[in-house]
Formats: C-alpha cells, structure tokens, sequence
C-alpha cells in the first residue's frame, strides 16, 4: 500500500468518526430532551394528583355539607327547625320525655324489654311521648357544630326516622321498634345503619312503609339530613349526657336505688307511676 493511499485511508477513517460522534451526540441531545420532557410531565402529574387530592380532602364531607342543605321539616313535628317530636292524645296531662341514639345499645335493650309498654301507656292516653334523637356515638357534637369522625349511622338513622315521621306517628314508632330490635340492631362497633339499603330493609317490615316509595326517595335523597342535624344539636343542648334517658315532668326517671334508666317492665312501671302521681 503506497503512501498516499494509507493517508487517504485514515483521513476517510477520522471523516467517518468525526460523522459518528456528530450523530452520537445528537442521539444524547434528544435522549436528554426526552428525559426532561419525561420527568416534566411526570411532575406536572404528580403535581395535578397533589393537587387533586388537596382538593378532594378539602371539599366537605357528605354530612358536613348537610349543614347548609336547605332544612326540610318531616310531618308531624313542630317546633323551632322541626325538632319537637310529641306523640300520643291531646288530652294526655303529662308527657314523657326520652332521649336515644341509634346506635346505643343499651336503647336497643330498653327498647326490647320495656318498648311495648311504653307504647300501650300511649295509646291508653296515660301520657304523650316526645323523643329526641341523638348521634353522639358517631362523634358529633352539634352544640358546637361538629360532625365527628366515628360514624354515619346514627345520624343516618335519625334520617331515616325523619323520613317514617312523615308517613305518620304509627310508622315512626314501628319502624324505631324494628330498628331496635334484636333481629336487626347491629352491634355498636358496627356502623350498619350508615348505609340505605339496610335501613330500607329493615323500613320494609312496616306495613306503613314496606314498598312505600316516597319514604325510600327520602331516604335515599337524603331529604331530612340537614333536619337530623338540627335535632342532634337540641340533643347537645339539652344537657343529657347519655341514653337512654327518661324525663318527665323534669325528673330523670330512674330504676328505684340507681342513676339507671329502668331497663325492665317492673322498674319502668314502677318510675312511671311515681311520677304520673306527682
């Protein structure tokens, strides 16, 4: 090989490196552009997904928007934001005052064990039932307008009754029975009552509200939320520290020798007739 084409060679050599390299660096020009395109969008998803999430945990919990819900008063009631509940004859003198929260289940067992009689001394006329509900037991305190943080059952439930209490007082007072009784009160750590369909199950062994679709749309549309609200809230201010509690007259009624509510038909006749006779 002759001298000049051994110089030709290596020039055509470093030609086709130097082509090499201009392209290789190209290639890493592009893959850097890419990368930070790459990485950009991936911040701006990251970024749009914080962003969704803050406002996702900002907007208002279902019951915590119910407290701006336009207040709709169940038939049947009276009072201040509908929250007076009195059941049984006009011309009944005294009334009996009882205090419940859903999910208690020491209501359930007065309710199983003493409900029946409670209900008899209505109908008799001996005296006029009013209730008020309470959901402390989900964590609410609505003297200071909070909604807590341990459930939605009681206050559901209180809905729900909203929704009995305006087919009629007979329909309230059967559905609260089913509610607490043994075949359908669930236990307090189980939230059941939070959801619909449950307690439309349970709506549909009343005869006044099985199949009744306008008790159902109110149930399931929420129609008595904001109504709930408001009588939990004269529940935290009545200054009732738990359930159930009796009241008549403005004496606490009590198993005789105990700060108990009378759990049994002996004990509550017995708290009844006392102060029926005052």
């Amino acid at each position: 090989m002759s001298a000049r084409n051994s110089r030709a060679n290596k020039a055509a050599a470093r030609e086709r490196l130097r082509q090499e390299r201009e392209l290789q660096a190209k290639r890493d020009k592009r893959r850097r552009q890419l990368t930070v395109g790459l990485v950009g969008l991936g911040v701006l998803a990251l970024t749009g997904g914080i962003g969704y999430a803050v406002v996702q945990a900002n907007k208002p919990a279902h019951w915590e928007a119910a407290r701006n819900q336009s207040l709709v008063k169940p038939a049947n009631t009276s009072g201040e934001n509908g929250t007076t509940i009195v059941i049984g004859k006009k011309d009944a003198e005294k009334t009996l005052e009882i205090y419940e929260d859903a999910r208690c289940p020491v209501c359930a067992g007065f309710e199983q064990a003493v409900g029946d009689e409670l209900h008899k001394d209505v109908k008799e006329g001996k005296y006029k039932l009013q209730f008020v509900g309470a959901t402390f037991l989900d964590g609410d305190d609505l003297s200071e307008d909070r909604v807590g943080a341990y459930g939605e059952g009681s206050k559901n439930t209180l809905s729900a009754l909203g929704a009995a209490l305006d087919v009629s007082t007979d329909a309230f007072l059967d559905y609260k029975a089913a509610l607490y009784s043994a075949e359908f009160h669930p236990e307090e750590s189980d939230d059941k009552f939070k959801d619909d369909a449950y307690l439309i199950k349970v709506a549909d062994t009343v005869d006044a509200l099985k199949d009744n679709k306008e008790f159902r749309k109110n149930v399931e549309d929420g129609t008595f939320d904001r109504w709930a609200l408001e009588m939990s809230k004269k529940f935290a201010e009545s200054g009732v520290s738990g359930t159930p509690t009796l009241k008549m007259g403005g004496d606490k009624l009590t198993a005789e020798g105990t700060d108990n509510p009378p759990m049994t038909v002996a004990q509550f006749r017995a708290a009844v007739d006392k102060a029926l006779a005052k």
